[in-house]
Parts: C-alpha cells; sequence; structure tokens
C-alpha cells in the first residue's frame, strides 16, 4: 500500500502537550510514574505481584479522537454512534468511563449485555452482534431495543416471528460478509471465503437474498460488515465498507427509497504494538474512507461502528514482580508473576502477539545496565509459558518489575486459569506532574483464593460426586 495524504501521523489526542512533546512520549511518561507509584503505594510488591494498570488520561484521549475523527469527515448532524467491542475489556468501571466520554456499547453475548447494562448503556447506544444468538438473547434485545444484526437467514427467520408476534424499536440489519479476504493472522480473519460470520456476498444466489430480504421487509433499515482486525492492512478494512456501502445503495434503488439508514462498519483498526506511538490513528482510517467511499460519509447514512483494540490497548499495562533468577543453557531466565493467565495469545502465538517488556528496578524506576538477551517467563507449569524469548534489556534480578505494555485490550480481558492462577486486580490511574502526583481506583479486585475455590466447585455442591 503506497504512501498517502492518509499515511500522516499528525492526529494530536491531547492539547496540553509541551512544545516538542508527542501523545506517545506523554503515555510512556505517565506509565512511568504509575509504576514508581504502584510500588510505592503498594498496588504491586511480594503479597500482590502483578497488577494490571489503566491510563484514564489515555482512555478519555483517545475517546475525544475517536469523535473527532468522524466529525472532521461527515456533515454535522449525521447521527454517528461509536460503540465500544465490549469484548476487549470486559469491564464495567471501563464501559461506564466510555460512556461518559460518549462512547456506546456493541456486545456479542448474554454476559457483555448484562455488563453493558451495569454500565448504565442505554438500549439507542448498544449493538448486539453474535454469530449465535439465542431465542433468549433476541427476545431481550428486541424488548429492550437494542440495535440487532441478523447473522443468517435462519437467524432473520426468528426474528420475523418474534416481530409478529410483539412489535419491536430495534434497529434491525443484516451482517454481510464482503470475503475480501484475509489479513495476517488467520484466526482473527472475519471476511474471508469461508468466515463463520455474515452472510457471504459473493457466494451464489447470497447477494440476491440480502436484497430480496430487504425488499420484504420494510422494518430491515441497517446493513453490517466487519472486515477487519488486528494484521489487517486499511486498504482492505476500506474495501469491506464499500462493498457494503455499495449494496446499501443497491438495495434502496431497488426499494425506491432510502430504506437501508444506517451502515455499521465494524471496528477493527489495527494497533502498532512495535512502539508508543498509536498509528494508524481513527483519523487516519476516518479520511480514507471519505477518499475511497465518500457516498457513505455525505449524511445520508447514519454510521456505527465498533472499535475494541485500538481505543484501549495504548493505555494497559501488566506490571509484574521478579520472583527469581535463574540460567539455563546459559540463557538468563527471570520468573515472573505473569504469563499465560494474563498473555494467552502472546504465550501460545507469540509470532502474530509480540509484546513490548520494560524494565524496572525493585523500586519501581526504570533500570538500566547494558542489554542482554533473556527470557521473561511466566508462573505456569510448562516450558512455554513465557512472555518473552532472549529478549534484550537490562539484566533483571530478583525483587525487579517487568511491564508489558500495551495490553488495555484484550490481555484484561481473557484469564485462562491455568494452575488455578488467581485474576489479578486492575487499577485505573491517574499521572499528573502537580502535587497530586499518580491516583489510583481499584477497577477489578484481585480474586481471592476463596473465589477460586467456589468457582471450583468448593461449595455447597463439594459431595456432589460422593452421592452418585
Amino acid at each position: 500500500m503506497g504512501h498517502d495524504e492518509d499515511d500522516d501521523q499528525t492526529t494530536v489526542l491531547r492539547t496540553d502537550a509541551a512544545p516538542g512533546a508527542t501523545p506517545g512520549g506523554e503515555a510512556a511518561a505517565r506509565r512511568d510514574r504509575a509504576v514508581r507509584a504502584a510500588v510505592e503505594q503498594g498496588v504491586v510488591g511480594p503479597a500482590a505481584p502483578v497488577a494490571g494498570l489503566l491510563d484514564v488520561t489515555g482512555i478519555r484521549a483517545s475517546a475525544a479522537a475517536l469523535h473527532a475523527a468522524f466529525e472532521a469527515v461527515v456533515p454535522p448532524g449525521t447521527p454517528v454512534l461509536h460503540a465500544f467491542a465490549v469484548k476487549a475489556t470486559p469491564l464495567v468501571p471501563v464501559l461506564r468511563l466510555l460512556r461518559a466520554a460518549g462512547i456506546g456499547a456493541e456486545v456479542a453475548s448474554p454476559g457483555e449485555l448484562a455488563l453493558a447494562r451495569a454500565a448504565g448503556m442505554p438500549p439507542s447506544a448498544t449493538v448486539l452482534d453474535s454469530p449465535a444468538k439465542t431465542p433468549a438473547e433476541l427476545r431481550e434485545a428486541l424488548a429492550l431495543g437494542i440495535a440487532v444484526n441478523a447473522d443468517n437467514p435462519q437467524e432473520l427467520a426468528r426474528i420475523d416471528a418474534m416481530t409478529r408476534s410483539a412489535p419491536t424499536g430495534s434497529p434491525v440489519g443484516i451482517r454481510v460478509n464482503p470475503q475480501i479476504g484475509g489479513g495476517a493472522i488467520g484466526a482473527l480473519s472475519t471476511a474471508t471465503a469461508t468466515s463463520k460470520f455474515g452472510v457471504p456476498l459473493r457466494d451464489e444466489d447470497a447477494r440476491e437474498w440480502v436484497v430480496r430480504a430487504f425488499l420484504d421487509r420494510p422494518w430491515l433499515t441497517r446493513l453490517h460488515a466487519h472486515s477487519g482486525s488486528q494484521g489487517m492492512p486499511l486498504e482492505m478494512m476500506v474495501r469491506g465498507v464499500a462493498a457494503t456501502y455499495e449494496l446499501a445503495e443497491e438495495i434502496n434503488e431497488h426499494a425506491g427509497r432510502r430504506q437501508v439508514d444506517t451502515v455499521d462498519i465494524g471496528g477493527g483498526l489495527p494497533v502498532n504494538f512495535g512502539s508508543d506511538d498509536e498509528t494508524p490513528t481513527h483519523a487516519q482510517y476516518a479520511r480514507r474512507l471519505k477518499s475511497r467511499v465518500p457516498g457513505l460519509l455525505d449524511g445520508r447514512y447514519g454510521i456505527v461502528t465498533e472499535f475494541g483494540r485500538s481505543l484501549l490497548a495504548k493505555h494497559g499495562t501488566v506490571l509484574a514482580r521478579v520472583e527469581y533468577a535463574k540460567r539455563a543453557g546459559g540463557r538468563p531466565i527471570a520468573v515472573t508473576h505473569a504469563g499465560v493467565q494474563v498473555a494467552t495469545r502472546t504465550v501460545y502465538a507469540p509470532a502474530s502477539w509480540p509484546l513490548r517488556i520494560a524494565a524496572f528496578d525493585a523500586k519501581g524506576l526504570p533500570k538500566s545496565g547494558p542489554a542482554v538477551g533473556q527470557d521473561i517467563a511466566g508462573p505456569a507449569c510448562f516450558a512455554g509459558d513465557l512472555l518473552a524469548e532472549n529478549r534484550p534489556m537490562p539484566l533483571l534480578e530478583p525483587g525487579d518489575y517487568v511491564t508489558a505494555l500495551d495490553t488495555g485490550a484484550y490481555y484484561f480481558a481473557q484469564h485462562y486459569s491455568y494452575n488455578s492462577l488467581a485474576r489479578p486486580g486492575i487499577y485505573g490511574f491517574s499521572a499528573s506532574t502537580g502535587a497530586d502526583g499518580v491516583r489510583f481506583a481499584v477497577v477489578r479486585e484481585p480474586q481471592t483464593l476463596d473465589e477460586i475455590v467456589a468457582e471450583a466447585g468448593g461449595g455447597a455442591e463439594r459431595d456432589a460426586l460422593r452421592n452418585l
């Protein structure tokens, strides 16, 4: 993909930057202050050797930048809903923070809907997507007035029956798969020829079925496609959106009216895991859409987005204590308390999900010294539990700390209970340079041993098998 006007990186995330400062540099400085404060204030230590940190200032700035990115490319008054993909960071305080910043929720399970409702997300700012919605899920969403995107003809038939018996105020659409191909990570590619998501537009008779479905149902008013994810080039994402827009135009032409009034373009903006730079930006993506699909953004269509990783990833840090430092085969190994339980994708697919690791001393200060290749190991009992292998950094010692950076999305969502390792506590922070310094707020308490036992059937059901 060649360079064009959208490839610049001039989006400003904060307006109070010092001359010459960059948003990434500001975020890194806040993060370093938060690490030191976490050690000094006992957020982490021998009794709490791993924690997640969330930069509240950064989250607010990303939400503001997302709003600004799309406001810059649509006429005033165009309906735009930015619905955060709850699966990326399913934490109620985070959802409440985003809601206060004007962000809604995209949910894909009963659990995610329950979290969104607990966070105070109104139905008008909530979108339900899932390839396996049950009748109960559909009934709840339609009764509440939540937007629903039907994934396939069988699901649409269910909605037909439900709306005949109980009319709904929910906006209802169909999810389509533009089948534009996959990105660099096959498991996350949602627009391949055989993807499980949506109606495959290039399959025989599928496009005609979608057009007829709309013409037969005047209450169908939305089209949805989600073509992107980590590893997907912007140009391919734009092609998926363009294909969806062209279908909306075709449906409206056949209907003789603007039946499709909203296009949900999904999310999937990739994240740069190689540095503190936020690239690509939402503004770059929005400008590219404006250049390549101008009719979508001329005010005739409402827009829904479903970004997750790109909003939160850069604003999270896993902080872990080094318990032991050893050597094997001549290579240093730092044994920490962060591994597969918090970084499952990185441990099992390190080539697709490499993480930056930073070293700090026992006081929480950035560690200096010659770079030495060393393994950063987790606590789980299998050999592959490594956050990084032969990674050059200052030699780590017992009592030091490591941070896994860019972990604000998915890394706090997918706890893996290997070895019955406890879920770490998660803390939001604000890190000013003034007298207040760094303040922390509990987002999720650390899991207790009693909670682990209870989840493992150690309560009233502990004798269940003995009685069979």
